[in-house]
């Protein structure tokens, strides 16, 4: 409608422009009539181009909302259109990445509630069991005490399990936030320490702290008492009855460092490069656990610019030694 009225514009003013040029001289008018026409012939077919280009342009973008990821806008590029299409092609970069980061995130969804459901399997089995043995009514109290002592055990894993994962699951999507803090080590470790103190004395395991100095560092206090929270406990489970599990803090120009030692039964040389993978269970180190504490303590000093690497020691034992660096490198 708009090209009708802008031709219809055109004509007038030519025909009023060749009337006025025709009193003075025909040939003057005629010239005026032949280049008006040769303009409106000339801006129809660069008006013609540029439509044909923006209707290829919606067609494209269209097939894009389809979900074409083949679209190239290589062909704008020496056009009119060329700034149009550019930025569209940034959009539809953007729209892209989104995609694939959903896509990416729905895969981890459902995979972290599978793990989660698989992980719970045998507890919940467990307890359904032992609520059924304890409908025995010629239970003992002691053995009916013992049953309630199980559950508990039982459920306080299963706790366990599922703020571990949901406190993993949040880090792994950047989600969760880490406080930028002044962190005393000394304050962390009595806190870690007392954490798990109950769980060393019923083992028979001595927990020993030797902190040289008042090392510090810059970080989240919760997030990262809950990592050496959950490499204590590894360490424990791992120690036998009569053995120690001693942690040493120290700190230089450099770094903070933490270092958690036992005196269990040390980590197959094999076993050392993925004990720190999330679920990772082998037929030894890490046979009785669910396969997350490692990894989430993993996941915490490393969102904190910290380092987590685990050794074996001698005579017998493991080592695990935190960084965490005042200046991140």
């Amino acid at each position: 409608m708009r090209a009708k009225k802008r031709r219809l514009i055109h004509i007038l003013m030519t025909a009023a422009g060749a009337g006025f040029c025709a009193f003075f001289s025909i040939p003057c008018a005629a010239a005026v009539i032949i280049m008006s026409a040769a303009f409106l012939i000339f801006y129809e077919s660069i008006f013609s181009h540029r439509r044909d280009q923006v209707m290829n342009l919606c067609d494209d973008i269209d097939r894009i909302l389809r979900s074409d990821d083949r679209i190239s806008f290589d062909e704008y590029k020496e056009s009119e259109v060329s700034v149009l299409s550019s930025e569209i092609h940034k959009m539809t970069i953007r729209l892209r990445e989104q995609n694939a980061a959903l896509l990416t995130e729905k895969q981890f969804a459902k995979e972290a509630l599978e793990d989660i459901s698989h992980q719970l399997r045998t507890p919940l089995t467990s307890v359904m069991m032992i609520l059924g043995l304890m409908n025995d009514s010629g239970l003992t109290e002691q053995e009916r005490t013992e049953y309630l002592r199980d559950l508990y055990e039982l459920l306080a894993r299963m706790k366990w399990l599922i703020e571990t994962m949901l406190s993993l699951s949040r880090i792994e999507a950047d989600a969760a936030k880490f406080a930028k803090e002044t962190v005393a080590c000394r304050e962390l470790i009595a806190q870690s320490v007392e954490t798990v103190s109950v769980t060393a004395e019923l083992k028979g395991v001595e927990l020993r702290t030797i902190i040289d100095g008042e090392p510090a560092f810059a970080g989240d206090m919760h997030y990262t008492s809950e990592a050496i929270v959950n490499l204590l406990k590894n360490a424990i489970e791992h120690t036998p009855s009569g053995g120690t599990v001693t942690v040493t803090a120290k700190g230089s120009n450099i770094a903070a460092e933490i270092t958690i030692t036992d005196t269990g039964e040390g980590i197959p040389e094999a076993e050392l490069p993925h004990i720190f993978d999330r679920f990772y269970r082998s037929s030894e180190y890490t046979k009785n656990g669910f396969g997350i504490g490692l990894a989430f303590a993993k996941r915490v000093i490393s969102a904190q610019d910290g380092s987590l690497r685990a050794a074996n020691v001698k005579p017998n034992g493991a080592a695990f030694s935190i960084r965490f660096y005042h200046t991140a490198i």
